[in-house]
C-alpha cells in the first residue's frame, strides 16, 4: 500500500465503487426492460422452475433495491467533493451546476424518449441542484437531513393530495395499453409507438418518482455530501478499521429481518394487517438500503485489508465510465427486446436475463478498459465535460 500517496488509492477505489453500482444497476433494469412494469405480475408467474425461482430469491436478496441507493449515494458524493473544490478556490458558483445539471437533465429526457422510461439520470439533474445550497450548511445539519428525509413518513398522502389537488390521473396515462398491446408494441411494433408508450408509462410512474424513487436518491445525495464535507473518502481504511462491530451488527440484524420479510411474514395473518403492513414494507426498505452501503464497505475492506484487491480493480474501468455505460445498458436493451434488434420482449426467464446481464456487463468491462487505455474520458463524460466548462477537452491520450 502506498501510504505516500493515498489519492490514486482513493479515486480507484470509488471508481470501482461506481463499476460496482452499473453492474448491480443492469441486472436489475434488465428485468424490466424484458418486462414493462404494467406486465410484471402475469409475466413472472410464469416461471415456475426451481432454477428461475431461485433466481428471483436471489434478485431479491442481493439485488433490488440495493444499487439505486448506491447510485445516488455515489453521484452525491461526486457532486460535493467537485463542489467542496471549488468551494476552497472561491469559485462555487450555481451557474457552474446549473450547467452540468442541465446538460445531465436533457440526456435524461432523451433516453426516456429513445430508449427506455426507467431512467434516473434527469432525477439526479433535477436534485442535483439543490445540493450547491446545502454545502454550506453544517455537517451535523446535512447528517440529520439525510435521515429525516429517508424516514419521512407521508410521501404517499401528500403524492396523493397533489394529485387530487391538480386533477392528475397517472392510471389515465395506460388505459389504451393492454397487456397484449404492450407486447405487440414494445415487441413488433413501430418504433414511434414504442416512443409514445414510454411517455405514457413514465407519467404514470410519476408517483413512484414522487413517493419512493425521489426522496431516497436525495437521502442519499445528503450523505453522499456528508462523506464528501468530512473528507472520509481520504479516510476509509480508517473508518474501516473503527466500523467493524457495528457494521456486522446492523448486517446480521437487517439480514434477519429481510429473510424473515421475504419467506416467512407473507405466510402470517399480521402481514395481512392494514396498520401493521406499510411497517412491515418500512422496515424492509431500510434493511436494503443498509444491506447496500454494506456492499460498499465490503468493497472497501477487501481493497485495503485483503490480497484479493486484484480481484474487483477491473471495476474500476466501467466505473470510470460510469453515464455512458449506464446509457450502453439501456442501447443494449432496445437491441435485444424490441423489433429494432432481436423483438426478446417477454421472451426470456429470470435467469437468463440475469445470465444476460452478467455476460453484457463483462463486455463493458472490456470494452471500458481498451477505451480508456487510448482515452482520457468515457464519450459522454468528455461531452459532459466539455458542455459544462464551455470549452474542448483533448480526448485523446
Amino acid at each position: 500500500m502506498d501510504l505516500k500517496n493515498p489519492i490514486n488509492q482513493r479515486i480507484e477505489i470509488l471508481d470501482i465503487f461506481r463499476g460496482f453500482a452499473v453492474f448491480g444497476i443492469f441486472v436489475v433494469n434488465i428485468e424490466i426492460m424484458n418486462c414493462a412494469f404494467p406486465n410484471q405480475e402475469t409475466f413472472s408467474d410464469q416461471w415456475t422452475s426451481p432454477l428461475d425461482e431461485w433466481t428471483v430469491r436471489l434478485l431479491q436478496l442481493f439485488f433490488y433495491s440495493k444499487f439505486f441507493p448506491i447510485f445516488s449515494f455515489l453521484f452525491g458524493l461526486g457532486i460535493s467533493m467537485q463542489a467542496i473544490k471549488l468551494q476552497k478556490n472561491d469559485n462555487l458558483k450555481f451557474l457552474f451546476f446549473g450547467k452540468r445539471m442541465f446538460f445531465l437533465f436533457l440526456l435524461g429526457i432523451a433516453h426516456i424518449l429513445f430508449l427506455w422510461d426507467g431512467d434516473v439520470i434527469h432525477l439526479y439533474a433535477l436534485l442535483g441542484l439543490l445540493i450547491v445550497g446545502v454545502i454550506p450548511l453544517k455537517n451535523s445539519w446535512i447528517l440529520a437531513l439525510s435521515i429525516l428525509v429517508l424516514v419521512f413518513p407521508y410521501y404517499d398522502p401528500i403524492s396523493v393530495w397533489l394529485m387530487d389537488l391538480t386533477h392528475f390521473e397517472p392510471r389515465s396515462f395506460l388505459q389504451v395499453y393492454t397487456s397484449e398491446k404492450i407486447t405487440s408494441i414494445l415487441r413488433n411494433g413501430p418504433y414511434s409507438e414504442s416512443i409514445l408508450f414510454r411517455i405514457h408509462n413514465y407519467l404514470a410512474n410519476l408517483p413512484l418518482l414522487f413517493s419512493y424513487l425521489g426522496p431516497l436518491a436525495f437521502s442519499m445525495f445528503l450523505l453522499g455530501t456528508y462523506f464528501g464535507k468530512n473528507n472520509l473518502q481520504n479516510w476509509l481504511e480508517n473508518f474501516i478499521n473503527q466500523s467493524h462491530k457495528p457494521v456486522l451488527w446492523v448486517v446480521v440484524l437487517s439480514n434477519i429481518y429481510r429473510l424473515t420479510f421475504l419467506f416467512i411474514l407473507p405466510n402470517t395473518e399480521i402481514y395481512r394487517n392494514e396498520f401493521a403492513r406499510p411497517f412491515f414494507f418500512k422496515t424492509m426498505y431500510l434493511s436494503d438500503l443498509a444491506f447496500g452501503l454494506f456492499y460498499l464497505w465490503l468493497l472497501a475492506y477487501i481493497w485495503y485489508k485483503t490480497p484479493w484487491k486484484k480481484l474487483i480493480s477491473p471495476l474500476k474501468y466501467p466505473g470510470k465510465m460510469a453515464l455512458t455505460n449506464y446509457l450502453m445498458q439501456s442501447i443494449y436493451g432496445l437491441m435485444l427486446f424490441s423489433n429494432i434488434g432481436l423483438g426478446w420482449y417477454e421472451k426470456l426467464s429470470p435467469s437468463q436475463t440475469f445470465l444476460l446481464a452478467t455476460s453484457l456487463f463483462v463486455t463493458q468491462l472490456i470494452y471500458s478498459k481498451i477505451w480508456l487505455t487510448y482515452y482520457h474520458f468515457g464519450p459522454l463524460e468528455w461531452l459532459w465535460r466539455c458542455f459544462t466548462y464551455g470549452k474542448t477537452f483533448r480526448l485523446k491520450k
